[in-house]
């Protein structure tokens, strides 16, 4: 497997930030989202569980790679780990200040994580792959979690979603929802992501999905200062 870096001006120590890609792939838009990070001062790690691949305009296959690795809860947790500890292995990566972002179905491994107690304190799950049961096993994670998603997304719908932080609550977890109102999947991916990616390419890829210039920027703002502010909380 293979993942993108970047880290923080200074000697740090610096808060990390592990980032998972939705089930297209590992794509310019998350590259900058991990550079973003990093100038805020996080060292930050995208793991790509395609290995360098994308999926654009390529449904089947991308759905011949992800649904068995969706069904597979230890397979998701090894690849999970794997960059946690390449992330923490990095020079000056503090491990007592962990973060974690994860699109579509890396928004499933990093609640994994969490779930699997890999010491996370701050989880951001954007649209993640839920699976048919409940998740009502939370061990013993202390995370605070914010899930998002659109009002219109047919593959996270925000019942769903607020069913998973109907679950958290009752395991007594902090956790808090955003809901974007006429946004559909992947609404945050700009339809010049990728080498030879538009909206409709991204749309074909995955049904349902689409870009809304109006909430993209609004997410990532809204997952800054939740990262932000959870780091600053703890520190």
């Amino acid at each position: 497997m293979v993942g993108y870096l970047a880290k923080p001006d200074g000697a740090g120590p610096w808060p990390v930030v592990l980032l998972g890609h939705d089930g297209v792939g590992l794509d310019d838009y998350q590259r900058g989202r991990v550079d973003d990070l990093g100038a805020h001062g996080y060292l930050t790690f995208a793991l790509d569980y395609h290995g360098g691949r994308t999926f654009f305009g390529q449904p089947e296959a991308m759905l011949e790679r992800i649904m068995p690795m969706m069904g597979d809860t230890d397979r998701m947790l090894s690849l999970g780990l794997a960059a946690l500890d390449v992330l923490l292995a990095e020079p000056g990566a503090d491990p007592n200040r962990i973060s974690a972002i994860g699109y579509g179905a890396g928004g499933r491994i990093v609640l994994e994580l969490a779930r699997a107690g890999a010491g996370l304190e701050a989880v951001a799950a954007i649209h993640p792959g839920l699976p048919l049961e409940k998740f009502d096993r939370w061990g013993d994670s202390d995370a605070t979690y914010l899930l998002s998603t659109g009002s219109d997304d047919p593959l996270c719908t925000p019942t769903q979603l607020l069913e998973l932080g109907s679950a958290m609550q009752q395991a007594g977890l902090d956790w808090r929802a955003h809901i974007y109102g006429g946004a559909r999947h992947a609404f945050w991916a700009r339809p010049e992501q990728g080498a030879g990616a538009t909206d409709s390419t991204v749309e074909r890829t995955v049904p349902g999905a689409g870009y809304h210039a109006t909430h993209a920027p609004r997410l990532w703002q809204a997952v800054l200062g939740f990262v932000t502010s959870s780091v600053d909380r703890r520190s």
